[in-house]
C-alpha cells in the first residue's frame, strides 16, 4: 500500500506565533501559504495568507506565484499538514518554515485573524 505524501513524519524549521507576528507588524514580506481546507480557512486564518489545501499543494505551486526572494511560512491546524508542505517548498527552492503549533497557537496566543471576507474574527492580544 503506497501512503500519501503528505503524511506528516519528522520535523522541519518552524517560527513561534510570537515571533511571525512580530515579522508581520515589522512590515517583513513574508509569504504565507495556509494548506488546511477550504472551509477551514473559511472559518478563520492570518490576514494576507493564501489558502492552497495541503492534499492540492503539488498540483497548485506553480499557480501560487510565490516568489523565491521572499520567505514563505506554511500554515495548518496543529503544524501537522504544514510539515510535508515545508519539504514540498523546500525542494522546490524556497525558504519554507512552518508555524509552530499552527492557527491553534496563534490562537491561544489571542493573535487576530480574518474570516473569508476580510473582517477581524478574533482581536489581537
Amino acid at each position: 500500500m503506497k501512503l500519501p505524501w503528505w503524511l506528516p513524519f519528522g520535523s522541519v524549521p518552524e517560527v513561534t506565533a510570537a515571533t511571525l507576528a512580530a515579522r508581520l507588524d515589522e512590515g517583513e514580506e513574508l509569504q504565507l501559504v495556509d494548506v488546511r481546507s477550504p472551509g477551514e480557512f473559511r472559518g478563520g486564518h492570518v490576514a494576507g495568507a493564501v489558502n492552497a489545501p495541503i492534499t492540492e499543494l503539488p498540483q497548485r505551486l506553480d499557480a501560487l506565484a510565490l516568489d523565491h526572494a521572499r520567505p514563505v511560512v506554511a500554515i495548518c491546524l496543529s503544524a501537522h499538514r504544514s510539515v510535508p508542505a515545508v519539504r514540498l517548498l523546500r525542494q522546490a527552492g524556497f525558504d519554507a518554515v512552518q508555524l509552530a503549533g499552527g492557527m491553534l497557537a496563534w490562537r491561544a496566543a489571542g493573535l487576530p485573524e480574518t474570516d473569508a471576507d476580510a473582517r477581524r474574527v478574533r482581536t489581537a492580544r
